[in-house]
């Protein structure tokens, strides 16, 4: 049965351009609560402007952008604080430890002493940072920066999160771990949306949407799109997908 309190984002014809250069050419999809939504492709696909229109950081040329609770559509301003945007480039306090950040975030977000302390060691547990929470940002690895940025992002307990690009530069385990903690949050009724440039973690995905170039060139369940495109994997499908060779 589906829960009325799970977030959804429908997105209608979305267009964006700066200037002369067309950002977006009218996106159409849809985000579900309940499985992993993968946004796919390369660099200047669209990817971060899609999450700056759905934050409302950017203001949409043309069509809509809907969010619903259930069944009913609600107003942005009232899912607003619920969104959560981690951007590519965090913006983390070099010489803050974990415990720091996170004691920062709670004063920002104005949590209770009793949610933070609940939250605060849950977050530390699933990310496996529970015995480095004294270190400063700027002495951790680059999977455990990610993760630090993904615990300040995720103390509010928000109902979307949209996570820009969250493992790039990172080596392959860290990226393995963040995907792993990724599955663990989708159990709590977060509305997950991660983009990438790594075709291989299209895979990874419950749903994927595939843009290029400013358009949506596929949305679906990762092994159906490549079934029915017969291709090996993901590089392989894009090719086929943007270069007109698909038969």
């Amino acid at each position: 049965m589906e829960n009325k309190n799970n977030l959804r984002v429908e997105i209608d014809n979305l267009k964006k351009s700066f200037g002369s250069v067309g950002a977006l050419a009218g996106v159409s999809t849809k985000f579900e609560t309940g499985k992993l939504n993968g946004v796919v492709g390369p660099e200047g696909a669209g990817k971060t402007t899609l999450f700056r229109l759905i934050t409302g950081l950017l203001k949409i040329d043309s069509g809509e952008i809907s969010f619903l609770r259930g069944s009913k559509r609600v107003e942005f301003t009232s899912v607003r604080s619920g969104i959560a945007y981690m951007p590519q480039t965090q913006s983390l306090y070099p010489d803050l430890s974990i415990r720091e950040h996170l004691d920062f975030f709670k004063e920002l977000y104005q949590i209770s002493d009793e949610v933070y302390e609940k939250r605060t060691e849950e977050l530390l547990h699933i990310t496996r940072l529970k015995r480095f929470e004294d270190r400063s940002a700027g002495k951790l690895s680059g999977g455990m920066y990610k993760k630090l940025g993904l615990m300040c992002s995720m103390l509010q307990s928000p109902l979307l999160m949209l996570l820009d690009e969250p493992t790039n530069g990172v080596d392959p385990i860290s990226r393995r771990e963040f995907w792993e903690l990724l599955y663990l949050l989708i159990n709590q009724g977060i509305l997950i949306v991660v983009s990438t440039a790594y075709m291989d973690e299209a895979e990874r995905c419950g749903v994927v949407h595939v843009v290029s170039e400013g358009e949506l060139v596929a949305s679906g369940e990762p092994r159906a799109l490549l079934q029915d495109e017969k291709a090996r994997d993901f590089e392989e499908f894009f090719i086929k997908k943007t270069s007109g060779s698909a038969k």
